[in-house]
């Protein structure tokens, strides 16, 4: 859900994720392991809807080709990165390289 166009009313007693939520106290969720590690990040700027996008897809498409990671995450601007290392770092949370214990 893209916060700018839904109102506070709207999500009224829903569960709402943010990015702060994604880590488990200290511990970072493998996106964010993953986006650090493929250096999927420069600014900072697009990072947190970055994550939330890919975590999105991720939950709908367990298994997406890059061009679907591309389609997931369109809505999403990054003036840094090119977006390739992006689409790498969501692909190797997908390929199952950042999962609990690795």
């Amino acid at each position: 859900v893209k916060s700018c166009s839904v109102l506070a009313l709207q999500v009224d007693g829903a569960e709402i994720l943010t990015v702060e939520g994604l880590a488990q106290g200290e511990k970072l969720h493998p996106l964010q392991r993953a986006f650090l590690d493929e250096g999927a990040y420069q600014c900072g700027f697009c990072t947190p809807g970055m994550l939330m996008s890919a975590k999105a897809l991720l939950d709908e498409n367990p298994k997406p080709t890059k061009e679907e990671i591309r389609e997931g995450i369109h809505g999403n601007l990054c003036r840094c990165t090119g977006y390739n290392s992006i689409v790498r770092a969501i692909a190797a949370v997908a390929e199952g390289k950042y999962e609990e214990g690795k």
